[in-house]
């Protein structure tokens, strides 16, 4: 088991538009500078637009590291961050997904859509079967992921997901929360893929 202390790297999932709110954009890039000041590497999808390019030139600013994963066929269509620490270039979207998640010892969900909504579910689904148990926060700015965690309470209620589910996961309010509810999670257990890095 890995101590929290130890996190080296988080995975941010957050949405690649451009057109959230501003309050969304300023916890992108109040975020970035967080983790460049704690020394946290950001792995990420790799895009140079919306919050993505927020949190990664905020991190880079801050004069952290930035591992961005993406696609080939979205690096070719020229949204490919080429100013990151590294970016690794994928040959489609689930080999991204799984090497972000490699790459990782925690995640984080900044608002997004169907795409951050996807790879929060898988990540949590991920944790249920027992495939990972690295600590998954979600980051609800301004509200914004209070209609999810309703959904996941329904389910539960409903006997589709058991309550024990609800630990899948921490809600925090702001960005400035997030490395102290990872300090506040038990320990866990990363395994990264060295090839990649």
């Amino acid at each position: 088991m890995t101590p929290m202390s130890q996190i080296r790297s988080l995975c941010v999932y957050c949405g690649s538009s451009g057109r959230g709110r501003p309050s969304h954009h300023e916890a992108a890039m109040r975020l970035g500078g967080i983790l460049a000041k704690a020394g946290v590497r950001l792995v990420y999808g790799g895009g140079r637009i919306g919050m993505m390019g927020l949190v990664a030139d905020a991190v880079l600013a801050g004069g952290g590291e930035v591992v961005g994963i993406i696609p080939r066929f979205l690096d070719q269509v020229e949204v490919g961050h080429s100013g990151v620490s590294r970016l690794l270039v994928t040959e489609n979207m689930h080999e991204r997904k799984e090497k972000m998640a490699e790459l990782s010892d925690a995640f984080l969900i900044l608002p997004g859509g169907l795409g951050t909504l996807d790879e929060t579910f898988e990540i949590l689904t991920w944790k249920q079967l027992q495939l990972h148990d690295k600590p998954v926060v979600i980051a609800d700015i301004d509200g914004y992921w209070q209609p999810l965690v309703s959904l996941i309470d329904r389910m539960i209620e409903e006997n589709y997901a058991k309550p024990e589910h609800r630990e899948l996961f921490r809600v925090v309010a702001s960005v400035d929360e997030v490395l102290p509810a990872l300090e506040a999670m038990p320990e866990f257990r990363t395994e990264v893929e060295a090839k990649w890095m």
